[in-house]
């Protein structure tokens, strides 16, 4: 058997590439979940402020142009109250600085100006506030900051109902002075609302994911230190979201795993001291079948026909003692098939059956002379004698008013199958979800599950099937095997 030692060293071999995976992890700079939740969501936050932003300072643009055509309205009607419509040139000077613009036009049935000069005829660009759409505005808006008119612009405002069209020809550095100061207010602000709706999303995000995510790490690498300790095992939070369901999941597989150790565990510790009692099961046997040996020579004819079984029975006890010796568990040999008759085999079942003398179980065999199976017949002989002794047993606690045990064989094409019935108390529910589990499917006092797990693997190693037949009361199995060649 691998020592424990051994084990550790294999598996900590197998595991190199993730002893140096977490190596390179721990050299590198360590970005926790929390901080990538903090970035991410700056840049969100960052995201939706430009998408405020800009469309802001364009709005702002086109409203404080609007707010200088309103003044250029204004003056237009001032100056048509006047009598004979003319003002004096120090009147005209203050509503053009009311207004904000250097010429003020109107363009009614007659053209007119209000200016102290003429208007120049070109102008470095145009905004015509009727036809300014968003994408105008953003493209506008950033002319004004970033490449400036060098002159005088024009600027043609919306028109109203009964107001003839009035259009302004002013100076952009006022203008852009206005949108600057504006941008860096914005900006303040925009900064500040970013900063605490980071906060706020940072710490719900923090609350709702990033804590729960820490304590399932934690809870992990907890379980790891100790996997088959269920106080380690999680408790889910009860949380109605995924990571709730997460949580149930990881206290379902956390449990799960710590019975599978445990019971692996035992069953090293079992397996160990299975080498110890077959080094010493193995001495024992050898001195019986030196006695049995000696059976050969007396002349009653009962012991006649039992000593030939009993040595070859003690003989394979022996040989499976040396295997389990030599590879530490029990593994069963490479089947060595032939062909034989079927018949004999199944007739040598009642005396291997472990009956007593007064046992009422009766046998029953019914199998053609000449069926012919191939396999190993040292092991069908182990697997059917596993199958008869649990009926027998099964029998001998709840007897019937007639035990009967049926070995019945028949061919169909090259395929042998033989049925194993019984007519006992039957198997009950929890003994057929775990029928050919190993430590399982007993549920006899005393019973250790294994006849039927042997049973299974002998008859898969030698080509067959074994599976158990849905009946009423009785137990009937059902093994199919390759038939042998007829000659």
């Amino acid at each position: 058997m691998r020592s424990r030692g051994s084990e550790h060293e294999a598996f900590s071999a197998g595991s190199t590439p993730l002893v140096h995976a977490a190596a390179r992890r721990a050299s590198l700079p360590r970005l926790g979940l929390s901080g990538r939740v903090f970035l991410l969501t700056v840049a969100l936050v960052g995201l939706c402020e430009i998408l405020i932003y800009v469309p802001t300072v364009a709005n702002y643009r086109v409203m404080w142009l609007s707010d200088r055509i309103a003044a250029a309205y204004v003056a237009a009607l001032v100056v048509d109250a006047s009598p004979g419509q003319t003002a004096p040139n120090d009147f005209i000077d203050r509503l053009l600085t009311g207004v904000g613009a250097s010429a003020v036009i109107v363009s009614g049935e007659t053209r007119k100006v209000i200016a102290r000069e003429t208007p120049p005829d070109t102008v470095s660009h145009v905004v015509d506030l009727q036809s300014n759409g968003w994408t105008h505005s953003i493209a506008g808006a950033w002319s004004t900051l970033f490449q400036p008119a060098q002159g005088p612009i024009r600027v043609i405002g919306k028109r109203r109902d009964g107001f003839a069209p009035v259009e302004i020809i002013l100076d952009e550095t006022p203008l852009r002075r206005a949108m600057v100061k504006f941008c860096l207010r914005l900006l303040g602000t925009s900064m500040i609302v970013a900063a605490v709706v980071a906060g706020l999303v940072f710490l719900v995000l923090q609350r709702v994911i990033v804590r729960p995510v820490r304590l399932l790490v934690s809870n992990i690498t907890a379980f790891a230190g100790d996997p088959e300790a269920t106080n380690r095992v999680i408790v889910p939070s009860g949380r109605n979201d995924e990571v709730g369901d997460a949580e149930v999941a990881l206290a379902q597989m956390e449990m799960a795993l710590a019975e599978e150790l445990r019971a692996k565990r035992h069953l090293a510790d079992l397996g160990l001291s299975v080498s110890k009692i077959n080094h010493e099961m193995r001495n024992l046997l050898t001195t019986a079948q030196l006695l049995g040996d000696r059976l050969e020579g007396v002349t009653d004819p009962v012991v006649q026909r039992v000593a030939p079984r009993l040595v070859a029975t003690l003989g394979r006890a022996i040989r499976f003692c040396e295997e389990t010796l030599a590879y530490g568990r029990a593994t069963e040999r490479h089947p060595q098939k032939r062909t034989f008759l079927l018949a004999p085999l199944l007739a040598d079942q009642a005396d291997l059956s472990g009956r007593g003398p007064n046992c009422p179980v009766v046998f029953r065999e019914i199998c053609a002379p000449d069926i012919t199976v191939h396999a190993d017949p040292e092991q069908l002989s182990r697997a059917l004698a596993n199958l008869v002794r649990n009926a027998v047993e099964a029998m001998q606690a709840e007897p019937s008013s007639t035990p009967l045990v049926t070995l019945e064989a028949g061919r169909t094409g090259d395929r042998v199958t033989i049925l194993v019935t019984d007519n006992g108390p039957g198997l009950p529910a929890r003994a057929r979800e775990h029928l050919f589990a190993p430590f399982k499917g007993s549920t006899r006092p005393g019973g250790t599950g294994l006849g039927l797990s042997i049973a299974a693997e002998l008859i898969a190693l030698n080509g067959g099937i074994i599976s158990l037949d849905h009946t009423q009361s009785s137990v009937q199995f059902r093994i199919t095997l390759p038939a042998g060649k007829q000659s």
